[in-house]
């Protein structure tokens, strides 16, 4: 069955530095577009960042442009998430997901999600 399982996450300062990466199995990775999404407590779930199939073009949430860098490398069917100065309202449980063909920063063209994992940025 096709599993999504995220890891890297963890308690940083505010400033600082961390590397998500979303491990896939049991789907053509390279016929699925990735997304990452974020829900903080309290508030709805939102798009981060998303990276295409083939080509590799990345797209980014508005609160994230300029700080966070997502690739992938469907040889290993691992997706990234490069997240630098972070702030404390980062916060969040981080979600990798994957939709066919999809180029979409929307929860609903997504079919498959991981676990999350938390994300802790101290001020």
């Amino acid at each position: 069955q096709v599993q999504l399982v995220e890891s890297g996450g963890g308690l940083v300062q505010a400033g600082g530095s961390l590397r998500l990466s979303c491990a896939a199995s049991g789907l053509t990775f390279s016929s699925w577009g990735v997304g990452w999404f974020r829900q903080a407590p309290g508030k709805e779930r939102e798009f981060v960042a998303g990276v295409t199939r083939i080509s590799s073009m990345s797209y980014y949430g508005d609160s994230v442009k300029g700080r966070f860098t997502v690739s992938r490398d469907n040889a290993k069917n691992m997706v990234y998430l490069q997240m630098n100065g972070l702030k404390p309202e980062d916060t969040a449980i981080y979600y990798c997901a994957a939709g066919y063909r999809v180029r979409s920063d929307a929860e609903r063209d997504y079919d498959y999600w991981g676990q999350g994992t938390q994300v802790t940025v101290s001020s």
